[in-house]
């Protein structure tokens, strides 16, 4: 079993940063992916990045070169770094550990407004 605790959501202004954060409590080397999704109201949960135990990256193409998606092995935590943030990067953003099978965050909003 797999629990994940997140945090770091806020209100941001239009080209702001955020950093969110996602505790694991297992070894991440026992996770095959981690990845961080979000949903906007009215929309479907899309990915946004992941990250595979072995390091290997990719993003959406909405958010490359603003997001960046890292790990502390040691802290069993996956974090994103959000930078130039947008009022579309509104929405719920879910931390997602894959194993055996998916495992899910409570959420956090991110609110960008002016």
């Amino acid at each position: 079993q797999v629990q994940l605790v997140e945090s770091g959501g806020g209100l941001v202004q239009p080209g702001g940063s955020l950093r969110l954060s996602c505790a694991a409590s297992i070894s991440l080397f026992s996770i095959y992916i981690m990845g961080w999704y979000r949903q906007a109201p009215g929309k479907q949960r899309e990915l946004v990045a992941r990250i595979t135990s072995g390091g290997s990256t990719n993003y959406a193409d909405s958010v490359k070169g603003r997001f960046t998606i890292s790990r502390d092995n040691a802290k069993n935590t996956v974090y994103l770094q959000m930078n130039s943030l947008r009022p579309e990067d509104t929405a719920v953003y879910y931390c997602n550990a894959n194993r055996v099978k998916d495992y899910w965050g409570q959420g956090t909003q991110v609110t960008v407004s002016s």
